[in-house]
């Protein structure tokens, strides 16, 4: 749905993106070969043509290159484009706020780093590499700031906090009870603390507290995907509201 999008251009916010989509302009493409667009004087046009014909080329060249661009809001918009290069994160700390495990998983895979074990700078570095989009929950304010002070800055480009974007639909509390209220149930043994489950390990050196430390950690990043798609399809819902149903080509007006 990025192409669709127009907000990140100077001085285009929510409203005047409304507007732009209500005359029948509804991506890049429409946008450039429309002769006039109300509300936009011809000089502006030019300058907002080009704009997108370099959006255009970097979307699948060099996603960086919209870092800032876009209202963390509205980073959502990207997800359909880039869902096969993006990764699902979750941190655990122990109770000194340390991180002591980070989990990561696409649409294929899930790998998790443990602290003492195999997580180090180059480690998480390699595995973060390969993608473009990087999807949290509460991830600006807490596992991010920790990763960046305690390993590494170098993270994919654009990220994906989910929790802003829960509170803008009405989900409310933290990831677990956001799972309830959506029915993304856990099992019972994996609503423990993963504090309590580290110093437990530690404690006994039984390895089935890590086990089930890094089951714990993988439930988190599975419902992170299935929540990501439940959150993005309400968002579009929510901005799309106004259209009708002959301009909601899903297909091929507004991306997959």
């Amino acid at each position: 749905m990025i192409e669709n999008s127009f907000i990140f251009l100077p001085k285009i916010r929510k409203k005047k993106e409304e507007a732009i989509w209500k005359q029948g302009i509804l991506n890049w493409d429409d946008f450039v070969s429309a002769e006039n667009i109300k509300g936009i004087s011809k000089r502006t046009k030019n300058y907002y043509d080009r704009q997108l014909i370099k959006a255009k080329h970097h979307l699948f060249q060099n996603p960086a290159w919209f870092s800032g661009k876009l209202p963390q809001t509205e980073i959502w918009r990207f997800y359909s484009y880039m869902q096969e290069e993006a990764c699902f994160l979750d941190v655990e700390v122990d109770s000194y706020g340390k991180i002591i495990l980070i989990g990561i998983a696409d649409k294929n895979n899930f790998f998790v780093l443990v602290k003492k074990y195999n997580l180090t700078k180059n480690s998480l570095e390699n595995l973060l590499k390969k993608y473009q989009m990087i999807i949290t929950f509460n991830g600006g304010s807490f596992d991010l700031p920790k990763i960046k002070k305690q390993f590494t800055q170098s993270l994919p480009p654009i990220h994906l906090d989910l929790k802003p974007l829960c509170v803008n639909l009405g989900l409310l509390g933290g990831l677990k009870q956001i799972e309830k209220d959506l029915n993304l149930n856990r099992p019972e043994h994996l609503y423990g603390n993963p504090v309590d489950l580290w110093k437990t390990l530690h404690a006994s050196q039984d390895k089935e507290y890590l086990d089930l430390l890094l089951e714990y950690n993988r439930e988190d990043c599975e419902n992170l995907q299935f929540l990501t798609k439940i959150v993005v399809q309400r968002m579009r819902a929510k901005v799309f509201k106004f259209l009708s149903p002959s301009n909601s080509n899903e297909s091929n007006s507004l991306g997959s």
